[in-house]
């Protein structure tokens, strides 16, 4: 009896693994070409294709005016905008403009926090993507090298 019900739970779960396996993994793909991009404006477009492309006050962008330490910069990006389907930051000066991405499930709420690394001063932009449209909200962030301005 014993012997029979780890056989079970064996191949129950052998095939669980085999299921996985099949599964699509678009949750953990990720935009290749949006995140190898080396300007802003390819980045944009890798990111949010042909959508109409929105100045929205229902984006609240909260990162400081000037960042002492360029290798931590908070920042909070919250929308009031339905059916969010991800926010991604952009940093107009790093060789690499985007800084992150996130996919949200139908449902959840869009708010998200983050420490980014900034090479610069610069434009941070926080895009809000919902299934029709992006929107987008920019804010200028001085970077000063070792606390006395750059």
């Amino acid at each position: 009896m014993f012997m029979m019900q780890t056989r079970r739970r064996f191949l129950a779960s052998l095939l669980a693994i085999g299921a996985m396996a099949l599964a699509p993994l678009q949750l953990l793909a990720r935009n290749k070409g949006a995140f190898e991009a080396e300007e802003a404006n390819a980045t944009l477009q890798a990111l949010v294709g042909d959508k109409p492309l929105v100045s929205s006050t229902d984006i609240m962008l909260k990162v400081p005016d000037i960042a002492e330490n360029g290798a931590v910069v908070p920042v909070t990006v919250t929308t009031t905008i339905e059916d969010v389907q991800r926010i991604s930051l952009i940093v107009d000066e790093n060789p690499n403009p985007l800084s992150a991405s996130f996919r949200f499930l139908p449902g959840s709420v869009a708010d998200i926090s983050i420490r980014l690394k900034m090479g610069a001063s610069s434009d941070v932009r926080a895009i809000v993507e919902t299934q029709t449209t992006a929107f987008y909200t920019t804010k200028n962030v001085k970077v000063t090298i070792g606390g006395c301005g750059g």
